[in-house]
């Protein structure tokens, strides 16, 4: 729980009992998870920690950049802890298998932005298919 403390703190996140409760579930995930499906497993260790709680943890963690948000799952995003270092992800639509790639796309990004006048501030990669164990 220090290591997660210390990442809260990192990002300028205050850490209460909850959210390290939150994070600390998180981070025994592989892959991702959504909110709904991570409060269950809460529920099922006795937690407290009500639904909007998840929510509301979960979107803070990400509007700070502890974790990452992923969009593959339908209409509710998916949580996962990921490293910290810039990487993108290749995301399984069949298992939601995630995996983290470190090659970025920064010239293909430069060369498009500049044609259109725009400037980058950032960018994020998923990349949705189907992995090797479910094809």
């Amino acid at each position: 729980m220090t290591e997660l403390a210390e990442l809260l703190e990192r990002n300028g996140v205050r850490a209460t009992p909850r959210r390290l409760e939150v994070l600390g579930e998180l981070a025994q995930e592989r892959d991702d998870v959504t909110a709904q499906q991570l409060w269950s497993r809460l529920r099922e260790r006795d937690s407290r920690a009500g639904l909007a709680t998840v929510y509301r943890t979960l979107a803070l963690l990400s509007e700070k950049g502890v974790i990452d948000s992923l969009s593959h799952h339908g209409t509710e995003l998916c949580y996962r802890l990921c490293t910290d270092s810039h990487h993108h992800h290749l995301l399984c639509t069949n298992c939601h298998r995630v995996v983290e790639i470190e090659q970025c796309i920064d010239g293909w990004i430069d060369e498009v932005t500049s044609r259109h006048g725009f400037v980058v501030t950032d960018h994020r990669v998923e990349i949705t298919g189907v992995c090797a164990d479910c094809r």
